[in-house]
């Protein structure tokens, strides 16, 4: 059988491996392993993340929200709860984000939800 000479394969796959490891502390940017354990596990965290990013902004709003809602005398369940039933359909992200930006706005959300609710 004829030999097959791998160098410039591995050496290639070793420098990408090294390469994603710049930046981290010690061998886990110098020695080859290590490097390869710890950017498999970053590849893992990132992935993980990625979903959590989407709830910590959802939480983020609902804090955002509950706190206006609260200053304008009614609870966050219960401003929902109108929204719902005055068939309003805004997002939470707009909602928080109209809690910061346009208080006037969302006074008139606010509105509405006791509206509806009676």
């Amino acid at each position: 059988m004829t030999r097959v000479a791998r160098g410039q394969v591995k050496h290639g796959r070793k420098k990408r491996v090294l390469k994603r490891a710049k930046g981290f502390m010690g061998g886990r940017h110098r020695l080859y392993r290590t490097a390869k354990e710890v950017v498999n596990r970053s590849d893992h965290y990132a992935t993980v993340h990625r979903k959590r990013r989407k709830r910590d902004f959802r939480r983020l709003w609902i804090t955002r929200i509950s706190a206006a809602a609260r200053i304008r005398g009614i609870s966050y369940s219960r401003m929902m709860s109108g929204l719902k039933k005055a068939s309003v359909e805004i997002d939470r992200k707009v909602l928080a984000d109209l809690a910061v930006a346009d208080p006037a706005a969302f006074d008139r959300i606010v509105e509405t939800a006791r509206k509806a609710l009676g």
